[in-house]
Order: C-alpha cells, then structure tokens, then sequence
C-alpha cells in the first residue's frame, strides 16, 4: 500500500495547491507589513539635527555699518540745540592768549546729527560795538564733521582757538605784527556759532 496521501475532493489536485500558495503568500504579505510597521526602516533613534544659525545665514556675512552708524539719526533742528561760549579763564595777563572753545548740546528727546566741523565753526570777538577778531577772516583747512548728539549729551570742540589778541580782517592775514588790542582790564566778549546755530549769550573776559 502507498503511504502518499493525494488531495481528495471532487476538484482536481492542482486546484488546492494553487490555494495554499496563495493563502501562504497572504500570509508572508501580513507578517512583513507587521515588521515594517514596528521597524520602520530609515527612522532610527536619534533626532534629525536642528537647524545652527551657521546653516541658515549667508557666509562671512558682515554687519552693514550704516545699520548701526549714529550718523543714520535724523538732522538736527535748530531749536533743540543749545550753543554755548566757552574761554580757557576768565581773565588774561599781558602776554596771555585766550583759548576759545564751543559746546553744543541737544536739548532734544532724540539723537540727531550736525555738521559740526571747523567748516561751520564761527568764533567771534567783540567789545562794545565793535568786533575785534573773527576766526573765520584767515582761517585755513576747514574740515566738515558729522557727529550725533545725544539728547542732553554736551559736545565740545576738541581742539580750542587761540586768539593772539589783534584786530583780524581777511586783508590782513598776511601781516605778521598786526594791530593790538587795547588791554589794561578792558572787557571782551565771545560769540560762537556751529552749524548755523549762534550760542544764547556771550560769555565776557578780560584782557589785563
């Protein structure tokens, strides 16, 4: 007797092998989904990597210096500045020479700009009514200067002026001896003005 056992049923053998394949493959199809979803292939367990500052700004980018330039602030209006007179003493001996300064300050809430180089400089020297000296009838190698005031931030000229205590006028900045002013306690008084703004008083000297 043969111990091969052969499919038994009316239809042919063939027929019930092709259905055990398929519910074979069926089931090899269910299991390798349930191993994908609880392997998920590619996802590993570390974190993509954020973003660094590095990676999302352009290279060797550098900060626009007009960004952060003072000189951005708007113009400055002449009421909100504050000019004012300034001499080294408040009396000179004979033989002394008056060092003549200026400070400005914005009296305003905000920052705002002035030209305020020797360019827009104006020192003047008057007693009673006549005027003495003005720097501007010689002067040489006026420069511009913007500068930003802050508000209440007194700025002052950095380099004072020397009044050599003689009468100016642009005729005679080629003269070396020119007249000198009367001294012997006379009083004087100096004017200043920066960008087109007159300082609110003259500030009085004496020349011995």
């Amino acid at each position: 007797m043969s111990t091969n056992k052969q499919p038994v049923g009316p239809r042919a053998s063939k027929v019930y092998r092709r259905r055990r394949l398929v519910v074979g493959l069926g089931l090899l199809a269910v299991i390798l989904i349930i191993v994908l979803i609880v392997v998920r292939p590619g996802s590993g367990d570390e974190p993509v990597p954020a973003a660094t500052p590095a990676a999302t700004e352009a290279p060797d980018a550098a900060v626009d210096p007009a960004a952060t330039d003072p000189a951005t602030a708007p113009a400055c209006d002449a009421t909100s500045l504050q000019v004012e007179a300034i001499t080294s003493a408040g009396s000179y001996d004979s033989g002394e020479e008056p060092e003549l300064s200026l400070t400005v300050t914005n009296i305003g809430t905000v920052p705002c700009t002035l030209n305020a180089g020797t360019s827009t400089q104006v020192f003047t020297v008057t007693s009673g009514a006549d005027v003495y000296w003005t720097s501007t009838d010689c002067q040489t190698g006026a420069a511009d200067a913007e500068v930003t005031l802050e508000p209440n931030k007194p700025v002052s000229s950095q380099t004072p002026v020397v009044w050599d205590r003689t009468r100016s006028s642009p005729e005679t900045c080629e003269i070396t001896n020119r007249e000198a002013v009367p001294g012997d306690g006379a009083s004087y008084y100096l004017t200043v003005s920066v960008g087109g703004v007159d300082s609110a008083a003259p500030t009085q000297f004496l020349l011995n």
